[in-house]
């Protein structure tokens, strides 16, 4: 393993801000770049890049990364977030998730993602552990963009239960992994049970499925569960289930369980008397793909997303 100072910038009243990328295998063939936590509150993502550090660097002590590949892991871009408990970058507030490819003369956040692209670009696969603007959580998932170059059959490699493919919109582009796309990376979005805690089990089955596709794409030798034959789905075909009142949210399904139309999903209660307002049903038959996680809720709030049923 070789550490490696990825982008550093000076900081007028604290230490300087340094972002570190570890480095497997020959520096040679530049085979896949995994990039953890752009925000603050990913916790769950940056656990799962030091995960990947600390097994990948037995699989090389072992001698199992194949030929001159090399890999690059950068567990965290934004550690200024981490560190105060802020969802973007602390000063300005703004997502790096939003500002590529950057600029290197620009702003300080975009001249940070300029530096970062600079360095994770030309790799054959990209793989980011990403979060999604709902609070909640999720059945363990790959992610990709419709952009002409995605390649559903390479999601399936991971053997996570689920590949999404969603139509990128005009504020996706600035995105990362829609730059890796466009610049040649093959690139996929890993998403887990939990974003701002840390979820033992969905962590440890994101990181297997990472080692479990760099297995099958030729790139390490690793000895790991075949995983799931991953289904695929439409974002836009997922049906969304929203709450008719505000209240404390107590919800009755989680991700992953099966639910028929008409079953109780969750209970909305008033907070001044404890009264029930209002009792959520399943509109349809199918799987919870998302459900709503925090104690309160807004009105017309999304709260489950389920995957229909073929037959419903």
């Amino acid at each position: 393993m070789r550490r490696e100072l990825i982008f550093s910038m000076k900081n007028t009243y604290r230490d300087d801000f340094r972002v570190y990328g570890y480095h497997f295998g020959r520096s040679g063939s530049k085979a896949a770049c995994i990039v953890g936590n752009m925000r603050g509150n990913e916790v769950q993502q940056l656990y799962i890049g030091s995960l990947l550090v600390k097994m990948l660097r037995e699989i090389e002590m072992h001698g199992g990364i194949v030929g001159d590949n090399e890999i690059l892991v950068i567990p965290s871009v934004n550690y200024p977030a981490v560190n105060v408990g802020k969802h973007f970058w602390p000063t300005d507030n703004t997502d790096l998730n939003r500002l590529f490819p950057g600029n290197p003369t620009g702003e300080t956040t975009s001249r940070l993602t300029a530096g970062i692209f600079e360095k994770v670009k030309g790799y054959g696969y990209g793989i980011q552990f990403g979060s999604l603007s709902m609070a909640g959580d999720y059945v363990p998932h790959v992610r990709m963009m419709e952009t002409g170059y995605h390649n559903p059959g390479l999601a399936n490699l991971f053997g996570l239960p689920y590949v999404v493919i969603r139509k990128p919109t005009p504020y996706d582009t600035a995105t990362l992994n829609y730059n890796w796309q466009m610049n040649g990376t093959n690139a996929f979005s890993i998403h887990t049970a939990a974003t701002d805690q840390i979820d033992e089990e969905s962590a440890r089955q994101a990181a297997s499925s990472v080692l479990r596709f760099l297995t099958r794409m030729g790139i390490i030798r690793y000895h790991s569960h075949n995983g799931y034959i991953a289904s695929v789905i439409r974002e836009e075909d997922l049906t969304s289930v929203k709450t008719d009142q505000a209240g404390f949210f107590r919800r009755a399904v989680n991700p992953g369980e099966e639910v028929a139309r008409g079953d109780l999903m969750a209970t909305i209660i008033e907070p001044g008397t404890g009264e029930i307002l209002s009792q959520i049903m399943a509109p349809t038959d199918g799987i919870v793909f998302f459900a709503h996680s925090q104690p309160l809720v807004m009105e017309r709030a999304i709260i489950f997303k389920v995957i229909r049923r073929l037959h419903s």
